[in-house]
């Protein structure tokens, strides 16, 4: 039998989609390829939006802002100093977009102005902080982005 363009064409095609599918199957079944969402409870969040909007401006009202610097010891947050440090109450989440492994939280409770989070506990890298807290029943809430 002689194989024409057409035959040809065909055997092309069908190797082509063997080797897709091949590819879809073996991404989908291997456990080392971390099929990860961004938070795991997204839609519960969501709700919450609202919320959050009202929080940042808040965060955005006041006359001396939270702020987040990366110094040789760590990552520094300063709270306003006309708070009372004691009664700034919540919690830092720290979020790391390349491996949700790296995600943590840190509750928020200090004696001075100043909160540090240890370089030691922080991989090298893009980190998403966000910074939920109350004063005097207000509720508050930055977000920041560094590189380590």
């Amino acid at each position: 039998m002689k194989i024409n363009w057409g035959w040809s064409l065909a055997i092309a095609m069908g190797l082509f989609m063997v080797f897709i599918l091949t590819y879809v199957f073996k991404v989908q079944s291997d456990s080392t390829y971390d099929h990860e969402m961004v938070v795991e409870d997204y839609y519960k969040q969501e709700i919450g939006f609202q919320k959050e909007i009202d929080k940042k401006q808040n965060a955005e009202n006041l006359a001396e802002k939270v702020s987040v610097t990366v110094t040789e010891q760590g990552v520094e947050i300063q709270f306003p100093s006309s708070f009372t440090p004691e009664n700034i109450k919540g919690k830092i989440s720290l979020y790391r977009p390349s491996s949700q492994k790296l995600d943590f939280d840190k509750s928020i409770s200090i004696s001075t102005s100043n909160l540090l989070i240890p370089k030691s506990e922080l991989a090298g890298g893009r980190w998403d902080i966000s910074i939920d807290w109350t004063y005097e029943g207000i509720e508050y809430l930055n977000k920041e982005t560094i590189y380590l």
